[in-house]
């Protein structure tokens, strides 16, 4: 285990890119699995659940090259096993998105429970209700056991939730069920949208793509297919927000401006200096400013995934903000650690945190990063804090942040890692 030891106090200048999507590589290598032909996945985030996820695609059966670079290639011409090796799928939340290609090609899946952030406080309910939509049934037992004794066959199916991986599952299954299928209630972000796109280049009819309604023409043999990931907007996001929060000016390639206006939308109200400009967002000093309340939502609404980021820079604001993120518990928890750096913070319930700012942050304490995003928050906090903060363990926030010591070196900042 590693931590990364933060000399704040410092402005944060220059420019950095951001890779593919963290959250469309995951669907797009289950995708993978549907074929017995090549596909190529390219501009893919060198980050660790990146790599759980091709050594998963390699424990089933597949041939992967390229693992740790931008360009993967990936064919399966046939399944190994259907019960996938249980400690990799407990690093992994997205493992889930194996049930639907393994009942597709297999006819059986079995994972044990998925791991990744907040694993017991997060259901797979929604999955499972559209894969047995599909024709799968459920073998019972503490983990996920599921089979499809006549194959999967299209269905029409209301999903309870617009689960972003949800939607993923029922797409990923429906692909292969010969026929017309119709999710409804389906998520939109754009991740969403590029396994359609995906699973459209591999042979299979989609319409609706980008709307709440897919209705998905599953066919019996998928093709091989390419794909280039787009930029990672909720990186972006994060890379924009350490911008602000240091005082820095940073320059941020690879995202798409449809999507990263949605984080730019809140940035703005907070009186950061922000914008696109030629394809590069760029970030330039600013005097942040509180606004009365930053609530999260289903696309285009602000993300879950930067809420514990722009909460941080809510301590550097000017005012009282109330920060609601109403759709997962425990993700606020970890920033009560700020409070004995120095933040004003009220944490009104699991859901809903008050800042007021701007306060001086004060570093010497060591931080438990004990999920992805609030890593990279408690980070963007010693970034801002006078004197030395350690964040640990920093492979929680490398779970998703290619590269990240060395592009905060380049920015500038004053980390190192420490084994």
């Amino acid at each position: 285990m590693s931590s990364l030891l933060i000399e704040g106090g410092h402005r944060l200048e220059g420019r950095v890119s951001v890779e593919g999507n963290k959250n469309a590589a995951l669907p797009l290598l289950a995708a993978c699995l549907l074929t017995e032909q090549e596909c190529v996945l390219r501009n893919v985030p060198r980050i660790g659940d990146v790599e759980v996820m091709a050594r998963l695609l390699l424990d089933i059966g597949a041939e992967v090259e390229g693992i740790g670079t931008t360009t993967l290639r990936v064919r399966t011409p046939s399944i190994r096993t259907t019960s996938p090796d249980r400690s990799l799928v407990g690093r992994l939340r997205g493992s889930v998105l194996l049930l639907g290609p393994l009942l597709a090609r297999a006819g059986r899946a079995h994972i044990a429970p998925p791991g990744g952030d907040f694993p017991a406080r997060r259901s797979i309910s929604t999955h499972l209700a559209a894969l047995m939509a599909l024709g799968a049934h459920d073998d019972g037992g503490p983990d996920h056991a599921l089979h499809a004794p006549d194959g999967l066959k299209p269905a029409s199916m209301y999903l309870e939730e617009a689960s972003v991986t949800g939607t993923e599952t029922a797409l990923l299954a429906a692909a292969s069920a010969v026929g017309l299928s119709e999710i409804r209630n389906a998520a939109t972000e754009p991740h969403v949208v590029e396994l359609c796109e995906f699973l459209v280049k591999m042979g299979v009819g989609i319409s609706g793509i980008g709307s709440a309604k897919l209705q998905v023409e599953g066919v019996g043999k998928l093709n091989g297919g390419s794909h280039c990931l787009g930029g990672d907007y909720i990186e972006a996001g994060s890379w924009a927000v350490v911008a602000a929060i240091t005082g820095g000016e940073i320059a941020i390639e690879g995202a798409r401006n449809e999507d990263i206006e949605v984080v730019a939308s809140v940035l703005k109200r907070m009186n950061v200096e922000c914008g696109m400009n030629d394809g590069v967002f760029e970030v330039r000093p600013s005097k942040p400013k509180a606004i009365r309340r930053i609530t999260t939502g289903l696309w285009p609404a602000f993300p879950s995934d930067l809420v514990s980021l722009v909460t941080v820079l809510a301590t550097q604001s000017e005012g009282r903000t109330l920060v609601h993120d109403w759709m997962y518990e425990l993700r606020l928890f970890a920033l009560e650690q700020m409070s004995g750096m120095g933040a004003d913070l009220f944490l009104a319930d699991a859901h809903r945190i008050i800042v007021t700012g701007p306060t001086r942050l004060r570093g010497g304490r060591i931080l438990d990063s004990r999920d992805l995003r609030s890593g990279m928050s408690l980070i963007a906090a010693g970034l801002a804090a006078d004197g030395q903060t350690r964040v640990a363990p920093l492979e929680t926030v490398e779970r998703g942040y290619s590269n990240v010591v060395q592009r905060l070196l380049s920015l500038g900042a004053r980390v190192a890692k420490v084994e």
